[in-house]
């Protein structure tokens, strides 16, 4: 199977909160507990017990491997029911800073060496 992706996921095995951003980009206080998969520079996938809406958008906060913060906003853009009765979500960063981005890359690099 060709890999589509233009970023390779690297294995990150954190918790995060999700906070719902409804229309306008304000957001509600309903935080959603997560356990993330996998990292790239363009998204994240991770595991959840509850149904969100594809297409919908979250402010989140993701502790990365240095102990540093990356602060994003995600969207939904896939969900896979599991048989352990969980969610497999794949979201894509649609606001993130360069710099939150190239924190990324580098943890890439150290990856592959």
């Amino acid at each position: 199977m060709e890999e589509k992706r233009k970023h390779k996921r690297l294995d990150l095995d954190v918790q995060i909160q999700l906070e719902k951003l409804d229309q306008g980009g304000v957001t509600t206080l309903k935080l959603i507990h997560v356990d993330v998969t996998d990292i790239s520079r363009s998204g994240l996938g991770f595991l959840s017990d509850k149904m969100l809406e594809i297409g919908s958008f979250y402010d989140t906060k993701i502790q990365i491997w240095t102990k540093e913060i990356i602060n994003a906003v995600v969207e939904i853009v896939r969900c896979e029911s599991r048989p352990d009765g969980k969610f497999k979500y794949g979201c894509t960063f649609v606001g993130m800073t360069d710099t939150e981005a190239l924190k990324i890359d580098i943890y890439q690099i150290f990856n592959d060496v």
